[in-house]
């Protein structure tokens, strides 16, 4: 699934323009740090594996900037949990 970017952003809209998916992010520390801070999947798309999607949109993001990340949101502590090859990323 192709996600549209804004800064601070990654969401997908339906055809109508309603929102199906987003991740927001802030930059901390002079922007080293992507803190991840929410992520939501409309009812109707959940369990088609797009909040994994959008949590490694933020990874492609931080991997290209050399930059950390910082899961606060529930979803995105849970998915570094237990992807244990993206800890090399995760803020100190």
């Amino acid at each position: 699934m192709g996600f549209q970017y804004e800064p601070g952003r990654y969401f997908k809209n339906d055809a109508a323009g309603r929102l199906i998916a987003e991740i927001t992010f802030q930059e901390l520390h002079d922007g080293t740090v992507y803190a991840i801070d929410h992520t939501f999947v409309r009812d109707d798309h959940r369990g088609e594996g797009i909040a994994s999607q959008l949590v490694k949109a933020v990874i492609q993001r931080a991997q290209a900037s050399n930059v950390k990340i910082m899961p606060i949101c529930s979803y995105a502590k849970s998915f570094f949990q237990r992807k244990p090859e993206y800890q090399g990323l995760l803020a100190k």
